[in-house]
């Protein structure tokens, strides 16, 4: 019997990161704030996963200031795309051969 698991991205285990991803997937940019928001994660917490992502290459951070006061966005870089897609591929696999 063939591993239905095999081609699982082990880094989009987690639900926040699976949470990023699907957020930044459809969005082209959300700031930290809105990420927060949206997935009711403390600020490390997100910022820990943000910070795995966007070192497998992932996500992409841009930091600026709006007037004076720092603004953090997020974008999914072609990588992680690629990558996501694959993952959500492979899930689609084991629902449609279960």
């Amino acid at each position: 019997m063939k591993n239905i698991t095999a081609g699982f991205n082990k880094i989009f285990e987690s639900k926040i990161r699976l949470g990023i991803m699907s957020s930044l997937y459809v969005n082209d940019s959300l700031d930290f704030s809105r990420l927060k928001e949206l997935l009711d994660v403390t600020d490390g917490n997100l910022a820990s996963h943000v910070h795995a992502l966007e070192e497998a290459g992932y996500v992409s951070v841009n930091k600026q200031f709006i007037g004076r006061k720092p603004n953090t966005s997020y974008t999914i870089t072609q990588n992680g795309r690629k990558a996501f897609q694959e993952h959500i591929q492979v899930l689609e696999n084991i629902i449609k051969n279960l």
